[in-house]
């Protein structure tokens, strides 16, 4: 039910070998998926690198996914290439770093509208482009990735916090509107995971130990974990789900004090 022989995913978000997204790209890989992989600017090198480690070999594309002409072009090579898509998962998430280093109440408008229009509002354009080509194979599956700091206020997440929160509404909005055309769409909450993006919160380090105190597992999950329950969400093993926000953080989402 697992089994990606045949299939063909689109990745975006990957930055280096600590992403989630990446942790994703090698589980359906290993699985027998036929991928693109999308980079942003800085990181061509790590990720054309990394794609190397990967059989089959994928397309590597540029993408800034605040573009709509990047967008574009990429679901137009990757129609080119693969004729059709079964899979779309969404890593990619950015606030201002001045911005989460300030009082939040100090949130400036430019700040605040660029961190929504990336983290959040990207997955509806990704989605846009990606329907036609899942139709064309059927239906398919969107995943994004998520934080427990759309709910909770952790420290120094600020406006990353509340573009998750809207990032979640955007799984439940668009789950319902392209639902009917055969396409799921979920989110993985996971739990604290040394990432670029995370190495951009101050004081992160101090989330990792308190996980492991709290959490019912006791310790803090691994970005290799992720990967599989993203592989089990975009398979068919999940068919049946949608609108969803899977929560891969040890249990500590469950804990009061």
């Amino acid at each position: 039910m697992t089994d990606f022989t045949g299939k063909y995913g689109l990745i975006v978000g990957v930055a280096n070998k600590r992403s989630i997204a990446w942790a994703i790209a090698q589980a359906t890989a290993r699985r027998g998926a036929r991928l693109a992989i999308t980079y942003q600017g800085r990181f061509e090198e790590h990720v054309n690198e990394l794609s190397e480690g990967l059989s089959p070999p994928p397309l590597v594309l540029p993408c800034d996914v605040g573009s709509d002409a990047d967008i574009d072009a990429v679901f137009a090579r990757v129609g080119q290439e693969f004729g059709g898509l079964d899979f779309v998962v969404h890593g990619a998430a950015f606030a201002p770093r001045d911005e989460l280093l300030a009082p939040f109440v100090n949130t400036t408008r430019e700040g605040f509208r660029m961190t929504l229009d990336i983290s959040a509002y990207s997955l509806i354009a990704l989605a846009r482009g990606a329907a036609p080509l899942m139709e064309t194979r059927g239906g398919g599956s969107l995943l994004t990735l998520t934080y427990l700091g759309s709910e909770r206020v952790f420290p120094n997440y600020k406006v990353m916090g509340v573009a998750k929160a809207a990032l979640e509404a955007t799984v439940r909005y668009l789950a319902a509107d392209v639902g009917p055309r055969n396409i799921r769409v979920n989110a993985i909450s996971a739990g604290p995971i040394k990432t670029l993006a995370a190495a951009g919160i101050s004081g992160f380090s101090n989330i990792l130990h308190v996980y492991p105190e709290r959490a019912p597992l006791r310790r803090n999950v691994e970005a290799s974990e992720v990967g599989e329950a993203a592989a089990f969400l975009l398979s068919d093993a999940g068919k049946a789900i949608t609108g969803e926000v899977l929560m891969v953080d040890a249990g500590f989402h469950v804990t009061g004090m």
